[in-house]
């Protein structure tokens, strides 16, 4: 079987583990890492046995597929120089700064048959894969995602940096158009919103209520499914997965009762599971798992939130000035 050829483009804390990943796998020659931190590149080179380059460019045409892993702001133009140059891209979350970015980046990947995978690893997750096949006609959701404080990723809010992933997997569960949308948020350390709440109602009648916090005492990714078979639970740090469901009263007792199974999972490393679907798509040619059209549905839901939290700061503003 030939080499698929890979770069990585960025290296900082996200993208020294895509190196590290595509270094370790069969079938995958890791040609360079590119940095503009000239440092980074040539330490994280030498860790992984590959070559360090300084510009984006000096992968064109020596690469087939690549990771890039730079901060938002330069996603769109830095994955359409690698489409124009026929290359295949996983793009790190979320696919660009505007629906207009993405529109632009499915449009060109589409128009020369390349593939465009979008990094929302938490589809990989065993607990997630384990979990869905149970998910029926949920009427409720609610997802909670929160962090201690950290100093990477706050050149953006914890919508863009956080919640994303829950909406990612919320819109992949519930194929259900959105209806409606609630959003409250505020900063607390960085100029942007470090805690935000959106409650999203969808067409068919379910609501989710999502929490998101990079302020908090503790590291929690937990999801809960309510439907009217029971209560499915999704804990994505454990990979563990559990079924609540409702039994026939006892004799005894004569009321209802509730028994919790754990669903079997198989637990995986989310991003290596991402990256060998990605090369699986490579070198069969089939779209991406988390496509660029799922990376853009999930990027408008969180641009609405966003605006609707904005929309309510500047409200409450006014109530003060008023006041």
């Amino acid at each position: 079987m030939e080499k698929i050829r890979v770069g990585v483009v960025g290296v900082g804390y996200l993208g020294q583990f895509h190196a590290e990943k595509y270094a370790k796998m069969e079938g995958v020659e890791l040609v360079g890492v590119v940095d503009i931190d000239t440092t980074r590149a040539r330490e994280i080179a030498k860790r992984y046995h590959t070559q360090a380059l300084f510009r984006h460019a000096d992968l064109f045409r020596k690469v087939q597929a690549v990771s890039v892993a730079v901060p938002t702001p330069l996603h769109h133009s830095i994955a359409k120089d690698f489409f124009v140059h026929g290359t295949d891209v996983l793009l790190e979350k979320p696919v660009a700064n505007t629906l207009g970015e993405t529109d632009d980046l499915i449009g060109l990947s589409d128009s020369k048959g390349l593939i465009l995978q979008v990094g929302h690893l938490e589809r990989f997750n065993g607990a997630l894969v384990a979990a869905e096949k149970r998910v029926q006609h949920p009427v409720f959701i609610e997802a909670h995602r929160l962090s201690p404080f950290l100093e990477r990723g706050t050149e953006v809010d914890v919508v863009i940096d956080l919640m994303i992933h829950d909406i990612d997997i919320l819109l992949y569960l519930m194929k259900a158009e959105v209806k409606e949308i609630h959003a409250i948020g505020s900063s607390v350390l960085t100029p942007f919103a470090d805690f935000a709440n959106a409650r999203i109602e969808f067409e068919n009648g379910c609501v989710a209520n999502l929490t998101a916090s990079r302020v908090s005492k503790e590291k929690t990714r937990r999801m809960r499914v309510f439907q009217s078979e029971g209560i499915l639970t999704i804990d994505y740090l454990s990979q563990k997965a559990f079924f609540t469901k409702k039994v026939s009263p006892s004799e005894k007792k004569g009321i209802a009762q509730a028994v919790t199974e754990e669903i079997p999972v198989t637990k995986v490393d989310a991003l290596e599971a991402e990256i060998h679907s990605f090369l699986q798509s490579v070198r069969n040619r089939k779209e991406a798992q988390v496509s660029g059209r799922d990376g853009k549905r999930a990027l408008e839901v969180a641009l609405q939130i966003i605006q609707k939290i904005d929309e309510g700061i500047k409200k409450k503003k006014g109530q003060t000035r008023r006041g």
